[in-house]
């Protein structure tokens, strides 16, 4: 018997927002109050808002949530051959403009996402009430000696992804891209997967599953990441801050020693008012393998 599918709890719906010459896809859920603060939660690299919606759905209230995706991802428009973290910032601030232009929201980060929020947090801290990042852990540390080698990095890869070498897996089936997300993530389970699988990739008109993400995010960036600005950055932030973290330690996966879960809690020290939580159980897509916990965790703080 096959297993049935994901039951939504609380249904999205979907706005398109002019952003700086962008049609912003924006996924919806609840409605405002004047009790509540808007929650707005941004995803990460390779992922896409929808992502949100098992969280969502273990909220113990209703709430409204705004949840974009980010250019280059899902449904929202705009060619482009590289991404750059400062426009995300101004991307966010957009968003906010069009959404809570006079009051502030409580923000929630994951990954890449928790990294633009931590940064925006302290570039706009009037505009933030809570901060919650998920493993937006960022960087590791570079030297200016590094700029000349990944500038030519950087050019070197825009000409592979302008000859097709980028490109994206295409797949035979939603089924074909729900098996590669639990092989990415073995705890995510076959409901969830498929469900996730609608959202994360489209057909195409020869039938095959593409997925909705701009291959140009794989390229290096140009620019070095300067741990000093960042830390600056950090300690402009005013919100009560909540650092989540999984039981898995993903950083030594990714960064064999380059940078470590220490270095980013000595990071963390720079940012006013922080709590460190941790998710069991859970690898660094904690929001598809214990929504329940970070539900609960998320709601606590902002409450």
């Amino acid at each position: 018997m096959m297993p049935r599918m994901y039951q939504v709890k609380r249904t999205s719906r979907s706005e398109f927002v002019p952003i700086r010459d962008l049609t912003y896809h924006v996924r919806l859920w609840g409605e405002p109050t004047p009790d509540k603060p808007p929650l707005v939660m941004v995803h990460g690299w390779m992922d896409v808002a929808a992502s949100y919606q098992f969280v969502v759905d273990a909220f113990a209230q209703d709430r409204y949530v705004i949840a974009p995706d980010w250019r280059g991802y899902g449904d929202t428009s705009g060619p482009a051959d590289n991404y750059w973290f400062p426009d995300y910032l101004a991307d966010l601030d957009f968003l906010l403009d069009h959404y809570a232009p006079t009051q502030a929201v409580d923000l929630v980060g994951h990954s890449m996402g928790g990294n633009v929020a931590m940064l925006y947090s302290g570039v706009r801290p009037a505009r933030i009430r809570r901060l919650v990042n998920l493993e937006g852990f960022g960087m590791p540390a570079t030297q200016p000696a590094q700029a000349p080698r990944r500038y030519a990095k950087w050019i070197d890869e825009l000409k592979q992804l302008h000859a097709g070498n980028l490109d994206l897996k295409a797949y035979d089936s939603v089924q074909g891209v729900a098996s590669r997300l639990m092989k990415t993530n073995p705890r995510l389970k076959t409901d969830k997967a498929e469900w996730l699988a609608q959202h994360w990739a489209r057909a195409n008109d020869q039938g095959q599953w593409k997925i909705l993400g701009n291959p140009a995010h794989k390229i290096t960036n140009a620019q070095l990441y300067r741990v000093d600005e960042v830390l600056e950055i950090y300690q402009c932030i005013t919100a009560p801050t909540l650092a989540v973290e999984a039981s898995d330690n993903s950083m030594d996966q990714w960064w064999k020693g380059k940078y470590s879960l220490a270095q980013y809690h000595e990071r963390l020290k720079s940012v006013p008012n922080v709590r460190i939580a941790s998710v069991t159980d859970a690898g660094h897509m904690m929001h598809h393998d214990q929504p329940e916990v970070l539900a609960r965790l998320i709601e606590e703080f902002i409450d």
